[in-house]
């Protein structure tokens, strides 16, 4: 194998290696980005029923003395 073969195999795995770092980064970027709108979702459903369960308290409904659906 020639040294300009050589070189140019070795250029192409040098690009080949820049090319997944990029990707790699810009996955762990969205990854985290992810993670934080996961966490603030969670979040704003923990205060949902939080309200949720606040009402139903103030209005005396308890769901266990209801009745039944008809499917049952």
């Amino acid at each position: 194998m020639s040294d300009d073969s050589l070189q140019q195999r070795l250029t192409e795995l040098e690009v080949r290696l820049t090319f997944i770092d990029d990707t790699v980064s810009a996955l762990a970027s969205a990854d985290a980005e992810l993670s934080m709108r996961i966490a603030a979702l969670e979040e704003v459903i923990r205060g949902l029923r939080s309200e949720l369960s606040s009402l139903r308290s103030s209005q005396g409904h308890d769901p266990h003395s209801e009745p039944p659906p008809p499917h049952y």
